[in-house]
């Protein structure tokens, strides 16, 4: 790990300063940014990195007017075992649960899950090995390489990397809203592939509080890894269902999480059945495309939404 300048920030105003001087990166939880630290990951190293775990106050879980509020440094173990949020949003408590592993959870924050940054191989190997296209390359080495865990959806600006976010799809479904120092954002507008940024966050712009309606309806969240715990998504899914409106989300199968729309269409109205929820996951994925060594991933999402829909009955 090479020297940076280290600043516990003790308000939002000065971590935005911070920030703001340039060349530096906010760190909360750390279980994602120490790692890349650590195997020089990046092109360009930070010369400060702003803790902003030292601010206090925003890791609070409250209900306010029909609005579940989270402060982005709430830790995803009290998410996932918050009574308010298992009963007013209850698939973003078992999308907080099925994330990484106890230790992790205990660590990792709502606001770094969301803005953690993607899992590749050839994007994460030690001392940037492969300078790919997320890092000013000319190539994405998955597109022709080891590309197992990649994008079905093809490639925004030509990278097939995918977000690996747990929480994120569940937000997307319950129709949440991201709240940071510059505006607020739609969950499903956050993400974005530009470069090495995964959200649209500016270099001076932190996420402070993440905005969940309550929902009358039912909701779900499945997640298919190698592994029940620790592992990364191969494909997860977040389905919410009220009044015969459906939102569904699936993630890891794009370079940001998807809204399934096809199959919200799909199911809209209807009875939920193991065929009418069957043609829904059929419709999720009718636009789905393989690479040389994922193919696994078009039928694993096809039943992640259609099981999620069942399970909304």
């Amino acid at each position: 790990m090479r020297k940076f300048t280290h600043i516990n920030a003790s308000t939002i105003d000065e971590a935005v300063a911070a920030l703001a001087k340039g060349n530096a990166c906010a760190i909360a939880g750390g279980t994602d940014l120490v790692g890349m630290l650590k195997d020089n990951v990046l092109p360009d190293y930070p010369e400060t990195v702003v803790n902003l775990k030292t601010i206090p106050d925003m890791d609070y879980i409250t209900e306010d007017g029909g609005v579940i509020k989270i402060g982005a440094l709430a830790i995803l173990a009290d998410i996932a075992n918050s009574s308010v949020v298992k009963s007013k949003c209850g698939c973003l408590a078992e999308a907080a649960y099925r994330t990484a592993s106890p230790n992790i959870r205990e660590m990792g924050t709502i606001g770094g899950n969301i803005c953690q940054n993607v899992r590749g191989w050839y994007f994460r190997k030690y001392n940037n090995r492969f300078n790919c296209l997320r890092k000013g390359g000319s190539m994405c080495y998955a597109e022709d390489g080891d590309n197992r865990y990649h994008s079905i959806f093809g490639a925004m600006n030509g990278c097939f990397s995918v977000n690996p976010g747990d929480t994120a799809p569940a937000l997307i479904a319950l129709d949440a809203k991201v709240v940071t120092t510059d505006r607020t954002v739609d969950a499903e507008d956050f993400f974005t592939m530009n470069g090495e940024k995964t959200t649209v966050l500016n270099d001076d712009e932190i996420v402070t509080e993440i905005q969940v309606p309550v929902f009358s309806g039912k909701c779900s969240f499945l997640k298919f890894a190698m592994r029940k715990s620790i592992d990364f998504p191969i494909v997860n899914c977040a389905t919410a269902i009220s009044n015969g409106t459906a939102r569904i989300c699936l993630n890891a199968v794009y370079n940001t999480p998807l809204r399934a729309t096809a199959a919200e269409d799909a199911i809209a109205g209807q009875s939920i059945t193991d065929s009418s929820a069957e043609a829904a996951g059929a419709a999720a994925v009718s636009d789905a495309s393989a690479l040389s060594m994922n193919s696994h991933k078009i039928q694993i999402a096809k039943t992640l939404v259609k099981r999620t829909i069942l399970a909304c009955k």
